[in-house]
């Protein structure tokens, strides 16, 4: 077994502060999703668009990585083979906790994209209508996240890891949104074994070869002890 690719979801973050769409109360919870989280809703309001993605920003920007995320970057570190690692989150704090090479297939809080001739750059830490774009100008800077609706980023790139896995990892995701949830099938096609990390089954758990069930602080670590023969 010499490469593992891990896909994580917002279950890995959530120990850091950072809701979950299903969490009561969370962020998530106080505006409906196809006003913020879609181009039709960005097209609607603009405003209410940015004011949410700027309190996301300033959410994500003021946590911090916990054990899970430390463990998966002492994985890549330590471990004789490959460990490619796929987000679906747009915090960063996979790479706050030494990860290398992330793939955000969701893009990132901490990127800004012009609607308009799709120039990239770094995000201010707030974005209203008025900010222009630094390549033509225009004022149509939006979040550089993938909206429903959207195609996720680097799909060539990701199967062609899932077609060279030998272990396919996915901690904290519901197993609910498409095409990450699809990953498992993906995986297992290709000779994989596979494994779920999470806080409680997904949607998919029955596709996966193992299953361990807990808080991401804990699992996690343990796992990634395993596989670095650190238990006895």
């Amino acid at each position: 077994m010499r490469k593992i690719v891990i896909l994580t979801g917002a279950g890995i973050s959530a120990e850091s502060g950072l809701g979950t769409f299903r969490d009561a109360g969370g962020i998530w919870t106080k505006y409906p999703l196809e006003d913020v989280a879609t181009p039709e809703g960005f097209a609607r309001d603009p405003v209410l668009v940015h004011e949410f993605y700027n309190a996301r920003r300033v959410q994500a920007a003021a946590a911090q990585p916990n054990a899970a995320h430390h463990a998966l970057a002492r994985l890549q570190r330590d471990w004789p083979g490959e460990v490619v690692i796929v987000t679906q989150n747009v915090d960063g704090l996979h790479e706050a906790g030494g990860a290398r090479g992330v793939i955000h297939m969701h893009g990132t809080l901490a990127g800004a994209l012009c609607a308009g001739c799709g120039h990239r750059w770094v995000a201010p830490e707030t974005m209203d209508t008025t900010t222009p774009c630094p390549a033509c100008t225009r004022p149509s800077a939006r979040p550089d996240v993938v909206w429903f609706g959207e195609m996720p980023y680097f799909m060539d790139t990701i199967f062609d890891h899932l077609a060279s896995a030998d272990l396919f990892a996915a901690i904290g995701t519901s197993g609910q949104v498409y095409p990450a949830a699809g990953f498992v099938q993906e995986a297992t096609a290709s000779g994989a074994r596979t494994i779920e990390l999470n806080l409680e089954p997904s949607a998919v758990a029955s596709n996966f070869d193992e299953t361990r069930f807990g808080p991401a602080s804990r699992v996690v670590p343990d796992w990634v002890s395993d596989m670095l023969g650190l238990r006895g």
